[in-house]
C-alpha cells in the first residue's frame, strides 16, 4: 500500500506518524500547489489531505482507493465524482471539542481579567514602585451570572454552554439550522440572543444561511461590552462590518481564529482594527492542541484500515 500526505505541516512535525508506516510505504509532503496534486497521487492507494483539493481530474487519472481528510470540513474533494467512482471518502469528527472550547474561554478570560494589562504592569516595574499593595486601574469582571449566547449548539458549542454552566453565566442558544433542541439550555431568536448575551461564542457551520450571519444590520444589537467570538469559520462574521464598528468606537471586544481567506491577506480590514486591546487574532488554531491532533491522526489511520 501506498500512503500519500498533501499537506504534513498542517498536523505539526511533534506529531509521531510511524504507525501509518506499518501499512506500507508513506511519502509526505509538507505542502503542495494545487499543480502538483495530481504527480504526487496518481500512483497511490491512499491520499490523506487536510486542505489540498482532491478533484475530478485527480481522481480520474489516479489509482486512488481512499481518500483521508484529516479534517471533519469536506469542501476540498469532488464528493459526487468520488462517489460515482466508488473512491471512499473518510473525514474525521469529534476530536477537536475540548481544544476549541478552551480556546474560547481562553479568549472569555483575556478580555474579561485584563491579564495582559496585569502582567504587563509588574514586568514594567509599575507593582515594585507603587504605595499600595494591588492595583485597581483595569476593572475586571467575574463570569459568574453574566449571559452567554452560543450560536450553533453542536458538541463543540455544547461543551461551551457546560464550561459556562460551571462557571455560574446563564446560557442561550440560537441553532442555525433550527434542528438542535436542547432541554437544558434556553432556545432564542438570534435578534434575542444579541441582546441579551454578555459574551457570544460562534460554533456553526458556514453555508448559504449562514454567510455574513452577523454584519452591520444586527453588530449593532450587541450590548455595551459584549464580547463576540467566532470559532467557526471566517465568513460567519463580516469582516469589513465588524472592522467598522470597532473603529467607530462600538463598546464591544472581538477574537477570531479563522478569516475569510486564510492566511489572513495583509489587505484584511481586520488588520486595520485601531484599538487592539479590543480584538484577539489567533491563526487557525482552536483544533490543533497536541491530544486534539493525535485524536485526529489516530482516527485517519483507523479510517485507512477499516476501509482497506
Amino acid at each position: 500500500m501506498k500512503i500519500v500526505f498533501l499537506d504534513r505541516k498542517t498536523l505539526g512535525s511533534d506529531i509521531n506518524l510511524e504507525q501509518f508506516e506499518t501499512l506500507g510505504e508513506v511519502i509526505y509532503y509538507d505542502f503542495t500547489q494545487p499543480d502538483d496534486v495530481l504527480q504526487r497521487v496518481k500512483d497511490a492507494d491512499v491520499v490523506v489531505t487536510n486542505k489540498a483539493i482532491i478533484d475530478k481530474n485527480t481522481m480520474e487519472n489516479s489509482d486512488l482507493k481512499l481518500i483521508c481528510i484529516t479534517a471533519t470540513g469536506m469542501n476540498n474533494i469532488d464528493l459526487k465524482y468520488a462517489k460515482e467512482k466508488k473512491i471512499p471518502v473518510k473525514n474525521v469528527a469529534g476530536y477537536s471539542t475540548s481544544s476549541v472550547a478552551q480556546l474560547a474561554f481562553s479568549y472569555i478570560l483575556q478580555f474579561v481579567q485584563k491579564i495582559n494589562f496585569y502582567d504587563n504592569y509588574v514586568k514594567s516595574g509599575g507593582w515594585e514602585n507603587s504605595e499600595i499593595f494591588t492595583n485597581n486601574d483595569k476593572p475586571f469582571y467575574e463570569l459568574n451570572g453574566k449571559t452567554i449566547g452560543v450560536i450553533g449548539l453542536g458538541n463543540i458549542g455544547k461543551e461551551v454552554a457546560k464550561i459556562a454552566t460551571a462557571f455560574g453565566c446563564k446560557v442561550l442558544y440560537y441553532s442555525t439550522s433550527g434542528k438542535n433542541n436542547n432541554n437544558i439550555y434556553k432556545n432564542v431568536s438570534l435578534e434575542e440572543l444579541l441582546q441579551e448575551a454578555d459574551i457570544i461564542s460562534i460554533h456553526c457551520a458556514l453555508n448559504e444561511q449562514t454567510n455574513n450571519l452577523l454584519n452591520k444590520n444586527n453588530l449593532h444589537n450587541l450590548k455595551n461590552g459584549a464580547i463576540l467570538l467566532n470559532l467557526g469559520r471566517g465568513g460567519l462574521v463580516n469582516e469589513q462590518d465588524i472592522t467598522d464598528a470597532l473603529n467607530n468606537n462600538q463598546d464591544i471586544y472581538f477574537a477570531t481564529d479563522v478569516t475569510t481567506v486564510e492566511p489572513i491577506k495583509k489587505t484584511s480590514p481586520l488588520l486595520t482594527i485601531k484599538n487592539k486591546e479590543r480584538v484577539i487574532f489567533t491563526p487557525h488554531i482552536a483544533w490543533a492542541s497536541v491530544e486534539a491532533r493525535t485524536r485526529l491522526m489516530d482516527l485517519v489511520f483507523k479510517n485507512i484500515t477499516d476501509t482497506l
